[in-house]
């Protein structure tokens, strides 16, 4: 794990170092890359330290962009034949920092040549390691403080004082916790101690920063350590009370943890992209204020809890500045994430099910339930192989062709209304739907003729919706 891969290298970075050097100046490959390279883990942005300064960056090659230049960072585009645009690097001058007021960015930037300076303003060890590709044996690598040795050790720690570490950058607290989970190390106790007095400063950090923060926390193979660490120090109280109160809520006989720790084991036992486990994350938050004690079961239940629980992360979601899209689809997935199949449903109910989770949410719904299942911690098998018939039923349902939207019918509204002679408004969408509800229950009334016939027998039965007071009537 000392022992960097330089092969790894990518050619275009080499040419950009040894372009700096011979105008002069040094060069080193920093950060998260050089840990990464060290651990022989998938290095996703490759970041340049150099004693140049942004203009004499600028001046050394043809294709740069100025991309925080205040900062001391440009840009540079490195010819390649695989890309259009060349292979593009961040490269920021060597700098030590001055105050913090914001708790985000320093109020100034100094430019120094030492790379140990640069290496010292840096958030924790493992990150402040520098690599020179062009040096061999000792030279190559820098490692004022360690870092190589806590990459083994498999310890977090900040560099130098971890109280004023995080008190220039409040973010650093809840990286410390995502960094937790994605490098599977533990917190160095002195570490760990100084985050709860910094959330003053972790208080000034922007919803979308947290945002972010968690998504890439869900990249882990086990995100539940980064919310433990969340919870135990602070940080959920500031960034999401809500789920606060799933600590220590006790369940019933179906499950071994509390709603928090079930949630965890769902989290780490999910499967698919960062909304989906986010939504596992979140899918029982309705359970503490929907728990009630059954005098007949002597046991707590939790009625309506889904929800409940789609009704509060709704809100939770909105404040963390995620998407539209993302809130919809992570409440859609919380209000349905109970699956109660019986094998008795006939083919229409399964109709129904389907139409209630949407045919673009089904993959979705199962690997939720999946992990909501395995993260119960009791004998899963059963209720997977339940979840394997009715998704054996829906593949069935959904192979036929069978009608599940008013799109699916073999009438659409622009015929109802000629044979009809009907206006399009309320009352055309209200027929569609009672047609649709007819073909669902029994998939053969879905011809013409059938429909046309029917629908004119339902429709005295509609009630005449008037525009309402200050619409146009055309």
């Amino acid at each position: 794990m000392t022992s960097p891969d330089v092969s790894r290298l990518p050619p275009s970075l080499l040419d950009l170092c040894a372009r700096l050097r011979d105008e002069g100046h040094r060069a080193w490959i920093v950060g998260g890359c050089v840990r990464d390279l060290i651990r022989g883990a998938d290095v996703a942005d490759w970041d340049v330290a150099t004693t140049a300064r942004p203009k004499q960056v600028m001046r050394c090659f043809r294709h740069v962009i100025p991309t925080g230049i205040q900062h001391g960072t440009v840009t540079v585009h490195m010819p390649h034949a695989g890309t259009p645009h060349g292979d593009a690097y961040e490269v920021t001058t060597l700098r030590g920092e001055t105050t913090y007021s914001d708790g985000r960015r320093p109020d100034a930037v100094v430019f120094v040549d030492d790379i140990v300076a640069d290496l010292a303003r840096r958030d924790f060890t493992v990150n402040a390691i520098a690599l020179d590709p062009l040096a061999t044996g000792d030279a190559m690598l820098i490692d004022p403080f360690d870092g190589r040795g806590d990459l083994r050790r498999r310890v977090l720690r900040a560099v130098g004082d971890a109280s004023a570490r995080f008190a220039e950058d409040g973010l650093r607290a809840l990286r410390a916790a995502r960094f937790v989970a994605t490098l599977e190390h533990e917190l160095d106790p002195a570490t760990a101690a100084a985050i709860r007095p910094a959330l003053a400063t972790y208080r000034k950090v922007s919803a979308e920063r947290v945002r972010d923060e968690w998504l890439k926390t869900m990249k882990a193979r086990r995100p539940s350590r980064a919310f433990e660490v969340m919870r135990e120090h602070g940080l959920l109280e500031v960034s999401a009370p809500e789920l606060l109160q799933q600590v220590g809520c006790a369940q019933n006989k179906y499950h071994r943890y509390d709603v928090w720790q079930h949630a965890l084991a769902c989290v780490d036992a999910s499967a698919g992209d960062p909304i989906l486990r986010l939504s596992a994350l979140l899918h029982d938050v309705g359970k503490p204020r929907s728990r009630a004690f059954s005098d007949k079961t002597q046991d707590f239940t939790f009625y309506d809890h889904e929800r409940i629980g789609a009704e509060i992360v709704e809100p939770l979601l909105q404040r963390l500045r995620f998407s539209n899209d993302d809130r919809v689809r992570i409440a859609h997935l919380v209000r349905h994430h109970l699956v109660c199949y019986a094998p008795d449903w006939t083919d229409a109910a399964v109709r129904r099910w389907i139409q209630r989770i949407g045919r673009e949410r089904l993959d979705d719904l199962y690997a939720l339930n999946e992990a909501d299942l395995r993260g119960k911690d009791r004998d899963a098998e059963p209720d997977l192989e339940s979840l394997a018939q009715l998704k054996a039923r829906v593949a069935e349902i959904l192979a036929r062709g069978e009608a599940l939207t008013v799109r699916d019918l073999a009438v659409d509204g622009r015929r109802l209304m000629q044979r009809l002679e009907m206006p399009p408004g309320p009352r055309l969408g209200m027929l569609l739907e009672r047609l649709l509800e007819e073909v669902v229950e029994e998939p053969s009334r879905n011809d013409e003729a059938t429909l046309l016939a029917r629908a004119s027998e339902i429709l005295p039965t509609l009630p005449d919706i008037k525009p309402r007071k200050g619409t146009r009537r055309e």
